[in-house]
């Protein structure tokens, strides 16, 4: 179990994941380990730019997608909340077809923040994007009308 709280399986955060962006890209979580998460990400026509290759802002949607996906399963209840305030990405090379990979893993976990680093690679291992995510952490708030 490492240090998640709420364990969920790869098909259970597909589930949950489901009528979402990160369903319309075709974003599917792959794995779950002891303190990383992975998923993949097609290269197609949903995440490409007009030059034929991978979109910067999927790489980003991937990168979050992995890092607020790990904040939240580090806690039990539901009185919680995470959410991404800061992301950056490198983009070091660029991808025409295939698929990307993306792994996360924690910085830094502390009470009211979180610091993740997601390394996006092709299946071949080829780095394509670093990226680093800060979460806020903080009590769940009433949704507002």
């Amino acid at each position: 179990m490492g240090i998640w709280k709420r364990f969920l399986t790869p098909s259970e955060i597909n589930d949950f994941n489901k009528g979402t962006m990160q369903e319309t890209l075709g974003l599917a979580f792959i794995e779950v380990g002891e303190d990383y998460l992975v998923a993949e990400l097609p290269v197609d026509s949903r995440t490409k730019q007009p030059y034929g290759i991978l979109h910067g802002g999927a790489s980003v949607v991937l990168a979050e997608s992995l890092g607020s996906m790990a904040s939240n399963m580090l806690y039990e209840t539901a009185d919680q909340e995470c959410l991404g305030i800061e992301i950056s990405a490198n983009h070091i090379k660029a991808v025409r077809d295939g698929k990307v990979i993306g792994r996360v893993s924690p910085i830094h976990l502390g009470k009211t923040l979180h610091v993740w680093e997601i390394r996006i690679s092709t299946p071949e291992g080829a780095l394509i994007c670093v990226s680093r995510l800060t979460v806020l952490v903080r009590a769940r708030r009433a949704a507002s009308t």
